[in-house]
């Protein structure tokens, strides 16, 4: 009986552990079919910095070791555990990115930012022109709310028409702008008045190495013309520019630009003189007439008297008062045209403001 009994028990627990042992073999192989590693296989995160490792006795309530889901949540994690393990978010004693992912990451950034310009359509590009505010406060006409103002005030036109909007946009090069019926100078041409010292040669450039023009423009990289000429012994104004179609107008008799001269010579003079110059003198080249005579000046026998004139021929000053019986001992040019040499100094040379700019181009109808 009791050997029955004890077989009975040794079968019992053997068949019970045959079957247990099976049905765990089952649950292995259901779990790797599945992916997932077989328990003794698994990796726990633990806490206190004891390191995990592969326990098939791990315990049911974590102690020290992690439980079979995950171990405990407010333990601290180690470096080298898995993402799966305790803490969630990025580990506070996780390595620093190496220097060469930092620098791919910013390269990364830039060419993201800095991507070139697509080229559009005309149609949806930039307007073309310029403001006409900007146009005229680089001119010089004042800052640029001064120049509003000027449009505000219907004083400024655009190719004969009255501006009374802000923002037009214009064109310096081809649009004619002016203001109070004056034409605005643009940036790309200049323009200067020259109080020419006696013995400078009237041209820019000397072969025999005399004292010329364009000594005083020496700075200049644009290339700049003169006006007419002065005699190498008369002084005065002369104007420098590179507005080639302003220049020759001024000097072309068809436009007649007035040249007004003061010259000092001896007396006595006769009443009559003036009338004299006004009728005509005869030269060897033709009748010259003045367009006004007087007296300026009368220290005994020393006079100074100013003679206007529209001819440019050459000397002609000099050879109209000579031919009257009157020699010149020395002349100076006073004004060209509007332009007056005022109390600029000899040798001096200025820049020339956009109204008397202005005014030389109304004179030729420019």
């Amino acid at each position: 009986m009791r050997s029955s009994g004890r077989n009975s028990r040794g079968s019992g627990s053997g068949s019970g552990g045959n079957n247990y042992r099976g049905a765990g073999n089952r649950r292995d192989e259901q779990q790797q079919r599945a992916g997932r590693p077989r328990p003794e296989e698994r990796r726990y995160d633990v806490g206190g910095g004891s390191q995990a490792g592969p326990g098939p006795k791990a315990g049911p309530k974590g102690g020290s070791q992690g439980g079979p889901k995950g171990g405990p949540k407010g333990g601290a994690a180690k470096s080298g555990a898995p993402k799966g393990g305790g803490g969630r978010g990025r580990k506070p004693n996780a390595p620093a990115r190496p220097r060469e992912y930092e620098a791919q990451m910013e390269e990364r950034n830039r060419a993201r930012h800095d991507k070139p310009r697509v080229a559009l359509p005309k149609t949806f590009g930039e307007v073309e022109g310029e403001r006409l505010q900007k146009v005229l406060a680089r001119a010089g006409m004042g800052s640029r709310r001064a120049c509003e103002e000027l449009i505000d005030q219907a004083r400024v036109e655009v190719n004969g028409k009255i501006v009374t909007e802000q923002g037009l946009r214009v064109d310096p090069e081809k649009d004619e702008i002016k203001v109070d019926g004056l034409t605005v100078a643009t940036q790309s041409y200049l323009f200067f008045a020259l109080n020419k010292p006696a013995g400078v040669v009237s041209t820019m450039e000397d072969p025999d190495g005399r004292q010329c023009l364009g000594d005083y423009v020496t700075n200049r990289e644009t290339r700049l013309f003169h006006v007419g000429r002065l005699d190498t012994e008369t002084e005065g104004i002369i104007l420098l520019t590179n507005h080639g179609e302003l220049a020759h107008r001024l000097t072309h008799p068809r436009y007649g630009v007035k040249k007004t001269y003061l010259a000092a010579i001896q007396g006595p003079l006769p009443r009559d003189l003036g009338k004299r110059l006004k009728s005509g003198i005869e030269l060897e080249d033709g009748y010259a007439r003045a367009d006004h005579f007087r007296v300026v000046q009368n220290t005994g026998k020393n006079y100074l008297v100013e003679v206007s004139l529209h001819e440019g021929r050459k000397h002609i000053v000099r050879r109209m008062l000579a031919e009257a019986g009157f020699p010149v001992d020395k002349l100076v040019r006073t004004a060209f045209g509007p332009i007056a040499l005022g109390d600029q100094k000899s040798g001096w040379l200025r820049r020339m403001t956009n109204t008397e700019v202005g005014m030389l181009m109304r004179e030729v109808d420019l």
